[in-house]
């Protein structure tokens, strides 16, 4: 006799999270319940309406604000900055483009040429095998 398998599933943060959608702005049923492996899948190759307005418009939540704005999430909050935002306020934040985007942009501009560098050393060891 086999066991019964369960779908496994996830939390809706969790869900949110893998989605990149704020979990605030998702509909209560998805707030509300446990989303299975086989509806995040539906979820991401046919979103429903409200997904893709989420997606298009925000709120968002913060990597997704922080990659809009080429900036790392600890640069948001050095900037004051813990709540999603929308897709306005992040363009609004780019037009006028203040002094702390610019500074944590080349912050983050300087963290990936220095992790480009370290992946493009060579390893200074001789291989073992020769």
């Amino acid at each position: 006799m086999t066991a019964r398998k369960t779908p496994q599933t996830m939390k809706p943060a969790t869900a949110a999270k893998k989605l990149g959608v704020y979990l605030q702005a998702t509909p209560a049923e998805f707030q509300q319940g446990a989303v299975s492996r086989d509806e995040l899948n539906a979820l991401q190759t046919d979103p429903p309406e409200w997904l893709r307005e989420l997606r298009r418009t925000g709120p968002h939540p913060r990597p997704v604000v922080a990659a809009k704005l080429g900036v790392s999430i600890s640069g948001l909050a050095r900037a004051g900055i813990s709540e999603a935002l929308t897709t306005d306020e992040i363009e609004a934040i780019k037009s006028e483009n203040p002094d702390w985007l610019e500074h944590e942009r080349a912050t983050q501009a300087d963290v990936r040429r220095q992790a480009a560098e370290l992946r493009n050393k060579t390893d200074p060891r001789p291989d073992p095998l020769t």
